[in-house]
């Protein structure tokens, strides 16, 4: 029967750490590609709102509305209150037409997004700390 021999001294813990690196690199790609996922999504949803509303009076009630029916569908999913869905729809408004920002934006996170946006009122401001964060 073989028996396990355990490996001590540099080499093992060489190895161990080697491993710990690789699985915090990929917990941080996983994390990168979720973000990247999420503020597509955020984007989009943003950009279907803006589409349907265009030229309407009535949006708060249309914004209203999802949001009710967002969170009854996905219960428990945080992110589809009224006040975020907004949010959406102005950080679409915010970035369509800027076609320097929009890929920058996809590498932060959806809290940054939403300071930078608030702080920030020029396009050379915005992307100064974007490429910061």
């Amino acid at each position: 029967m073989n028996e396990l021999i355990p490996i001590k001294g540099d080499k093992y813990i060489n190895l161990l750490n080697d491993i710990k690196r690789r699985i915090r690199a990929a917990q941080y790609e996983a994390l990168k590609s979720v973000n990247k996922e999420l503020i597509s999504l955020y984007w989009d949803i943003g950009e279907m709102i803006g589409e349907r509303q265009e030229g309407k009076t009535r949006g708060k009630s249309i914004v209203e509305n999802l949001a009710k029916d967002l969170q009854a569908e996905f219960p428990g999913i945080r992110g589809f209150s009224f006040r975020n869905i907004w949010y959406m729809r102005r950080f679409y408004d915010s970035y369509k037409e800027k076609l320097k920002l929009q890929p920058l934006v996809a590498e932060i996170g959806w809290t940054h997004n939403l300071i930078i946006m608030e702080k920030c009122r020029d396009d050379l401001e915005r992307e100064f700390y974007i490429r910061m964060t």
